[in-house]
C-alpha cells in the first residue's frame, strides 16, 4: 500500500501530525523504532508503580487560552486534567521564597508587591508574554507579518537585565525555567517567553501517566484510518528524481508514500538520505554542526505510605542566586525541580515524587558506547551519588525526605538517548541561538520538497511548543489557511 504520508517517530510531534492529517482524510502510517510509542510521553512500570519519562505539567488549557484550541483539535481537552494551586510554581533561592500565581494579572500584581520599584517593567514583561500567544497563530497567516522573529533575534538574558534593575527579580522570573536551557549567550527571548507564558495563563497536571495522551492520540488515529507500526527502525529514505519515494527499515520492510514527515532529530534524519542530488553538502553540514541543549537527570522516588501529603504545585530550589549559571561548573547539584504525582486513588497522601536537575552530556559521555543495563558499576555509583545530592537538596523543602523513600530510579541523558533516540539525551532539542536564528531555528521544510520535519528540534519545544510545531508542519500539507481556521 502506498500512503499519502509516512511519519517517522511517535513522539508527541509525530502523533499530533498523524492525528491532524488522518482527520483531514489523508492515509497515514507512523513508523516507530521502539516497542512502545510516545517518545518523551511514554510511561514505564517498576514494582507496580507507573513513571513518566518527561511529562509533568502543562499550561494554557482553559477555553480561549493558548493551548486549548490545539488540544481540542487533537481530542485531548477531556482527559482527566486537574488544575494546580493558584500559586502553581514556588521558588526558593537561598533563604528567600517566591511564588508564581496563575493568571497574568495575578502573576504581575503578586510580583509588583514584592518588587514595587519594578512595577512598569513587570507590566511590559506581561505584555510580551501575551504577545507570544498571538504570534503562535500569526505564523500560520501568510498575509500577516510576524514580529516573533525580532524576539528570536533578542537574547533573553540581555532583555531581562536591561529591563529589570533588581538582579533578584531576574533570578525569580527565570527560576522556573528548568524547562528551558538557560544560557546567557544563546537563549532567544521568544523561546524564554513562550516557555513560560502558557503556564502563567493556567497550569494543569494529569491524573494518570503521560501515556494517557499517547493512548488517546493513537486511538483516534486508528479510528481515522491511520496505521502505527512499532519496532520499525528506519535506516534509509530512498530518493528518486528529487523526492523521497520510500522508507526502508532495518528488518527489510519498505514503505512507500507521497510525503514523509520526520519527528526524529534532523541530523539523524539527514543520515538516512544516501547520495542525495537535492540535499546538498552545505545543508547537511549546517544540520550536523548544530549544538544540542543539555539533558536532565531525573530521580523518581517512591514514598512510603502515609508520609507526605500531596502538594498541588511545583517546587523549585536553588542553593544560591544567579540561576543562569548552570551547575555543570559546580561540584554538586545546586538546583532542582520537585514535582508530585497526583494520587490516583483520590487520597491526600502521595506515593511518587520526581526530582529533576540539568545534566550536561559531558558528565555521562564516557559511557556513550554502552547500552541500557550494561554501563558498569562506575555509572551506577554516579547515579547513586547524584540521586543522594538531589534528595539532600530536596530536604530544604521536605525535611528528612531520604528516610521516607521506599525505592528510587534514576535516568540520565544516556537513558533518554537510548529510549527516545534523542542525540546526547537532549531535553529541549537543538539549541536556538539569538545571534543566528536563521541557522538554528529550523523550518519544517527541507531541500527535498516532500520531506518535512516536526518535533522539538524546530521552532519550539515542550508539550505546548511541539504541539504548535506539529500544526506548522501540517500546514505545509494542508495549507496555512486550513490550519489557522482550525485554531482561531
Amino acid at each position: 500500500m502506498k500512503y499519502d504520508v509516512i511519519i517517522i517517530g511517535s513522539g508527541l510531534g509525530g502523533l499530533a501530525c498523524a492525528h491532524i492529517l488522518s482527520k483531514a482524510g489523508k492515509s497515514v502510517l507512523v513508523l516507530e523504532k521502539e516497542a512502545q510509542p510516545g517518545g518523551c510521553l511514554q510511561s514505564y512500570k517498576r514494582n507496580g508503580f507507573t513513571f513518566d519519562t518527561g511529562f509533568h505539567y502543562v499550561g494554557g488549557l482553559e477555553e480561549g487560552q493558548s493551548l486549548y484550541a490545539a488540544f481540542k483539535m487533537l481530542g485531548l481537552e477531556n482527559l482527566p486534567w486537574e488544575k494546580m494551586d493558584e500559586a502553581f510554581d514556588r521558588i526558593q533561592i537561598g533563604n528567600q521564597n517566591f511564588s508564581f500565581l496563575q493568571g497574568y494579572e495575578n502573576f504581575m500584581e503578586n510580583l509588583q508587591e514584592r518588587f514595587p520599584a519594578e512595577k512598569e517593567a513587570l507590566a511590559q514583561y506581561i505584555h510580551l508574554l501575551k504577545q507570544t500567544k498571538r504570534e503562535q497563530l500569526s505564523l500560520l497567516k501568510s498575509d500577516q507579518a510576524s514580529s516573533s522573529f525580532a524576539l528570536f533575534e533578542t537574547g533573553a538574558w540581555h532583555y531581562l537585565v536591561k529591563t529589570f534593575h533588581n538582579p533578584l527579580l531576574v533570578d525569580v522570573l527565570s527560576a522556573t525555567s528548568l524547562k528551558l536551557e538557560l544560557r546567557k549567550d544563546s537563549l532567544p527571548l521568544f523561546t524564554f517567553l513562550h516557555g513560560n507564558a502558557s503556564f502563567i495563563e493556567s497550569s494543569w497536571r494529569l491524573k494518570g501517566p503521560g501515556s494517557l495522551i499517547v493512548d488517546s492520540l493513537i486511538r483516534d488515529i486508528r479510528k481515522q484510518g491511520g496505521d502505527i507500526i512499532c519496532r520499525a527502525a528506519v535506516e534509509e529514505l530512498v530518493e528518486k528524481d528529487g523526492k523521497v519515494v520510500c522508507a526502508r527499515c532495518s528488518d527489510g520492510q519498505v514503505y512507500e508514500a507521497e510525503c514523509f514527515i520526520s519527528d526524529v532529530h534532523p541530523a539523524v534524519t539527514c543520515s538516512w538520505i544516501k547520495q542525495s542530488k537535492v540535499m546538498r553538502g552545505i545543508y547537511l553540514k549546517r544540520i550536523g554542526a548544530l549544538d544540542n541543549t543539555f539533558g536532565m537527570l531525573t530521580v523518581s522516588l517512591v514514598i512510603k505510605p502515609l508520609q507526605i501529603k500531596y502538594f498541588n504545585w511545583n517546587q523549585y530550589i536553588y542553593k544560591q542566586s544567579d540561576v543562569w549559571t548552570f551547575y555543570q561548573d559546580n561540584p554538586s547539584v545546586d538546583r532542582l525541580l520537585i514535582t508530585a504525582r497526583l494520587p490516583e486513588d483520590g487520597g491526600e497522601y502521595l506515593r511518587q515524587i520526581d526530582l529533576l536537575t540539568p545534566m550536561s552530556w559531558d558528565k555521562c559521555s564516557r559511557w556513550a558506547q554502552t547500552s541500557v543495563g550494561h554501563r558498569g558499576e562506575e555509572y551506577t555509583e554516579m547515579k547513586r551519588r547524584l540521586a543522594a545530592e538531589c534528595i539532600r537538596l530536596a530536604e530544604h523543602f521536605i525535611p528528612e525526605l531520604g528516610k521516607m523513600v521506599e525505592q528510587f530510579y534514576v535516568s540520565t541523558p544516556l537513558t533518554y538517548r537510548d529510549y527516545t533516540g534523542t542525540p546526547e539525551g537532549s531535553a529541549y532539542g537543538i539549541r536556538k541561538d539569538y545571534h543566528n536564528p536563521m541557522m538554528t531555528v529550523l523550518s519544517p521544510r527541507t531541500p527535498l520538497h516532500n520531506l518535512l520535519l516536526t518535533g522539538q528540534n524546530l521552532v519550539l519545544h515542550g508539550i505546548h511548543g511541539v504541539t504548535m510545531t506539529a500544526m506548522y508542519t501540517c500546514a505545509e500539507i494542508l495549507g496555512k489557511e486550513y490550519m489557522y481556521n482550525q485554531l482561531k
